[in-house]
């Protein structure tokens, strides 16, 4: 018969394995490409120039997250899965980045089109090889 303390043990071990889990479950997966300057105006921002953040982590919004343009100003977690290009990703690297426009509204024409977000080039390099056209990513807000 197993002691109290053994079942307490089992039962936690059991219990934050469901939390990591639920936790992992958390993020939405997408995809990314990157953008080059000029970056304004901005579908959020206009030409402010104070509306990227200091680390030039920032991105604009496909449809699926531009939700009427609420995603302006929204930050997003974000770390890179895959890619076409082998070994792009720069594995255990998560940035924070600001959606500071609409994709469908950039002036300059992104490395690929129809992704979920499309990243800065600092953004991009943070996370992965800045050669990579596309990447599937993880993020969450």
């Amino acid at each position: 018969m197993s002691s109290p303390l053994s079942l307490l043990l089992q039962w936690l071990s059991f219990f934050l394995i469901l939390c990591q889990i639920f936790y992992a479950s958390q993020a939405d997966l997408g995809t990314a490409s990157q953008y080059s300057p000029p970056y304004t105006p901005s579908a959020c921002f206009g030409s402010d120039s104070t509306q990227f953040p200091s680390s030039n982590f920032f991105a604009a919004a496909s449809e699926g997250i531009w939700d009427d343009g609420a995603a302006c100003g929204r930050q997003y977690l974000i770390s890179c899965i895959s890619s076409v290009l082998p070994k792009a990703c720069k594995p255990g690297e998560t940035i924070q980045i600001k959606i500071v426009d609409r994709a469908q509204n950039i002036t300059s024409t992104p490395t690929r089109q129809g992704t979920t977000m499309v990243l800065s080039t600092a953004a991009l390099a943070a996370i992965a090889d800045s050669n990579a056209p596309s990447l599937n990513i993880d993020f969450r807000q």
